[in-house]
């Protein structure tokens, strides 16, 4: 136990190159400060909370995720779906309720930690997370309606309940000043980014809401006076701890799995080491303790701003920590001016924000999979809205189970045959492997279970040219293991290693093709029916007099 427990904490190879990349590292910490200073604020409003703490979790826990978690690149920091997990919670207990709440996740995130579960994440299927995500975005919008139409929330538990009652309220009394307000902070949000992505798109939108309603005198609801500096931490009781177990393990299973599906964009945004996932469920789980204990709110991996910090330039963790400095310096210098700050403005950019999270190709691309894959995402969406968060994830993963073990018996077969009709000996093999050509043979059934084992194994190849791809002993292919294959041929790509697909079946290539699988893949021309054609393709490659046409230039 010892030794798993020191495999979490951080060492000096998390540092490695800063001297080279300190600058780099401090301009992108202060980009992403920018960025976060409004989502922070707008977050611990739409929870309930307060903008304090949003705040205060922005701080405290983006600098302990910083230091102790498993990704070089992740910004921690108070996010929308947790929100999505508050609002409720603070509706029945009240505001009190957060801080005992955040320290219990956290302790359960750090005891998955010890117990190595990190890697569970790979068994949560593809479908399930876009629709998870795809209803976490429509509670979102619809949390943000009172808000944004000047009034006060419906006193009802439902989110898109309470959007209906908001909008009804306000097309029987209108007030254009806040539509005109609400207006210009989308807009703004919206818009800068078209004109340059590194603009602080949502700070100059509330930057701008908010002058215009001082200079006009609008009478409109704004965040209200904040603590001129961070509060003393202070412990918890522990009376009515066991009331909270149920939901602190859902805050927990969310601030694990956003946090790690945030480290994975990341690793996919930079060429260093890949994040650990068990050390990030120890860093986040602390930052939680850490966030509760100063008075924050649960917090997890926050994609977005990761996003940005990694096209910011960062390379380090100092990047993540000087985001927490930059917000750090805001409680202490400018808590007045942001008292100002117009509730609209918030609403404004948490729409934009709910809007953003939904991306339509990688919907497109579930819808246009399996029938069952499209079942998963659809019931995981609209379970989401209608009930909670826990019945969605719960309602999701047995309808994938189910469709998965039917897709299995579907293909049973009772008579033995080759695996691949195809196939070539150890000696053949191996002599392939010297020439840095590998060639890799699927079986059976590709589905979520096995994908992510599947990507962890072969991203890790190494000393290769060209990986062929031996698809003819698949047995069933979902969209979850059709996505995994993607990931891998853009990884692999980026490497700059040549991929080959052979022996795709017409049902496979479909699925591939739908979720963008095949796109470069087939654009070089690298899809074979017979492995003596990939085989001769991958030596003419790597001797440099590879024939097969390259795919025709974009016109300019």
């Amino acid at each position: 136990m010892t030794s798993a427990v020191r495999a979490l904490l951080p060492s000096r190879a998390d540092y490695a190159g800063l001297r080279r990349s300190w600058s780099r590292d401090v301009l992108a910490g202060v980009t992403v400060g920018v960025v976060a200073l409004p989502l922070a604020l707008a977050f611990g409003v739409a929870s309930g909370v307060g903008a304090a703490a949003g705040l205060v979790t922005a701080v405290v826990a983006g600098a302990v995720a910083a230091v102790l978690g498993g990704s070089r690149l992740q910004v921690t920091g108070p996010t929308g779906a947790m929100t999505v997990v508050l609002v409720p919670l603070v509706d029945r207990h009240g505001p009190s309720v957060v801080l005992p709440l955040a320290v219990l996740a956290g302790l359960l995130v750090v005891a998955a930690a010890v117990l190595r579960l990190g890697r569970l994440l790979a068994y949560v299927p593809w479908p399930l997370v876009e629709g998870f995500t795809l209803g976490i975005a429509v509670i979102i919008a619809a949390q943000q309606m009172p808000a944004a139409l000047g009034l006060p929330k419906p006193d009802v538990e439902n989110a898109a309940a309470g959007a209906a009652l908001s909008l009804g309220r306000f097309a029987a009394h209108p007030d254009w000043a806040v539509l005109g307000l609400l207006a210009l902070a989308v807009v703004l949000t919206a818009a800068l980014p078209r004109l340059h992505r590194s603009l602080p798109a949502s700070l100059l939108a509330v930057l701008a809401v908010t002058v215009v309603a001082e200079v006009t005198g609008a009478h409109v609801a704004v965040i209200g006076a904040l603590p001129a500096g961070l509060p003393v931490p202070a412990l918890p009781g522990l009376s009515g701890f066991g009331d909270l177990l149920g939901p602190a393990a859902v805050v927990a299973f969310l601030a694990a799995l956003e946090s790690l599906l945030s480290a994975r964009v990341a690793d996919g945004m930079s060429d260093g080491p890949r994040s650990d996932p068990d050390r990030e469920l120890f860093g986040q789980g602390l930052a939680n303790v850490a966030a509760g204990l100063c008075g924050g709110m649960p917090a997890t991996g926050a994609i977005a701003r990761t996003a940005v910090n990694a096209r910011a330039g960062a390379t380090t963790r100092l990047a993540a920590l000087v985001h927490a400095l930059v917000l750090a310096g805001v409680v202490y210098l400018a808590a007045p001016l942001v008292s100002r700050v117009p509730l609209v403005a918030l609403a404004g950019v948490l729409l934009v924000t709910a809007v953003r999270m939904v991306e339509r190709h990688s919907i497109r691309a579930v819808l246009g999979s399996t029938r069952g894959d499209a079942v998963v995402f659809a019931v995981t969406a609209v379970a989401t809205v209608a009930f909670d968060l826990v019945t969605a994830v719960v309602a999701g993963m047995v309808l994938a189970g189910v469709l998965a073990l039917a897709r299995v018996g579907r293909t049973a077969r009772g008579v033995a045959e080759p695996l691949d009709p195809d196939g070539i000996d150890d000696e053949t093999e191996h002599a392939l492997l010297a020439r840095h050509v590998l060639t890799y043979r699927l079986d059976g059934p590709l589905l979520f279970p096995a994908a992510g084992r599947f990507l962890t194994e072969l991203t890790a190849t190494a000393d290769v040219r060209v990986v062929i791809l031996r698809m003819s002993a698949i047995d069933v292919l979902d969209a979850s293991g059709a996505r995994a294959l993607r990931e891998i041929v853009e990884e692999l790509t980026d490497r700059g290693v040549a991929v080959l697909v052979k022996g795709a079946s017409p049902e496979h290539r479909r699925l591939l093709e739908a979720v963008g699988a095949l796109a470069a893949v087939a654009a070089h021309g690298h899809v074979f029916d017979t492995l003596a054609e990939a085989v001769d393709h991958a030596a003419a490659h790597v001797a440099g007099t590879c024939t097969r046409p390259a795919p025709a230039a974009s016109p300019a």
